[in-house]
Order: structure tokens, then C-alpha cells, then sequence
């Protein structure tokens, strides 16, 4: 199982709202190269997220689906992409003061990714992991500012 921990200076609600539009995925998951479709009630549990993934020439179609929800603090997906299996994406939302606890656990569920579980792919995926992390946490960062400086700037 690969871990990812990160800080992001946002509130869990701010962070939320990212993660509960499918469409925005794109922005910060890394690999995606386009979303194909996201189910109008995601994330609500059964909901399902299509995106294509990949680097240069090897693409996969991937299907997200939403196993736990737990609004504003959980939300565990399990990515299918054929022919390499499945995985389970666990994301949890820890209040921190001000800021928000990204938790993110990722493990193999079914197909060669069982075979391959270990210290060489588990960093691998802790990488890709903390790559993504980091540009959610921007993400978020700059929402929560242009957010806190629209109030500022109200009479």
C-alpha cells in the first residue's frame, strides 16, 4: 500500500469542493489527459467518473467508481482500468486549525498490480501520489485566497 500525507492551508470544505466535481479531476490527478464523462450525482456512492489516462502514447480508458462517501471528510474510489486491474484510492479530509490533513491510500484490488504490490511500486505510486497532492494543494490554495480577497474587496 502506498501513503501520501499532505498539509494543505484550506479548510476541509474548501478542499471538499474539489474533490466532489468530477470534472475537475483533470486539473490535479496526475496522468489524466481528458475526463470523459462524470456522473451528475458524484460523489455520491455507485456514482461513476470516466477518464483517460496515460503518458505519451500508452492510454488507458479508466472508470472511477465511488464505493464510501462521507461528505466533507471521505471519499474511497476504486479506479478500474483494463488491463492492468483495479485499485482502491482512499482519501480522507483531517481538520487541521485552519487547514486540512490530506490523507491519500492507494493499494492494488485486483489484476497485475497484486503481483507487482511491493517497496519498487508502492514508491512509484507514493511519487505520482505526492505530484498530485501537490497540485490539488495549489489548487485549493488559490481558490481559498481569490475567495478571502473577493470578501475584502466587498463594501
Amino acid at each position: 500500500m502506498a501513503r501520501n500525507r499532505r498539509l494543505i492551508l484550506s479548510t476541509p470544505s474548501e478542499v471538499w469542493d474539489l474533490l466532489s466535481d468530477g470534472h475537475r479531476y483533470g486539473e490535479w490527478v496526475t496522468g489524466t489527459q481528458q475526463i470523459l464523462a462524470a456522473d451528475p450525482h458524484w460523489p455520491e456512492v455507485g456514482a461513476r467518473l470516466r477518464v483517460r489516462v496515460g503518458f505519451g502514447p500508452m492510454v488507458v480508458d479508466d472508470t472511477c467508481v465511488v464505493r464510501i462517501c462521507e461528505p466533507g471528510r471521505r471519499l474511497e474510489l476504486e479506479a478500474r482500468a483494463a488491463p492492468f486491474g483495479a485499485a482502491r484510492i482512499a482519501m480522507k479530509l483531517v481538520p487541521w486549525g485552519d487547514a486540512t490533513l490530506f490523507v491519500l491510500d492507494w493499494h492494488a484490488l485486483r489484476g497485475p498490480g497484486i503481483r507487482m504490490h511491493g517497496l519498487p511500486v508502492d514508491y512509484l505510486v507514493e511519487v505520482r501520489n505526492g505530484m498530485m497532492l501537490t497540485k490539488l494543494a495549489r489548487i485549493a490554495v488559490r481558490e481559498h485566497r481569490s475567495d478571502a480577497d473577493a470578501l475584502r474587496r466587498r463594501p
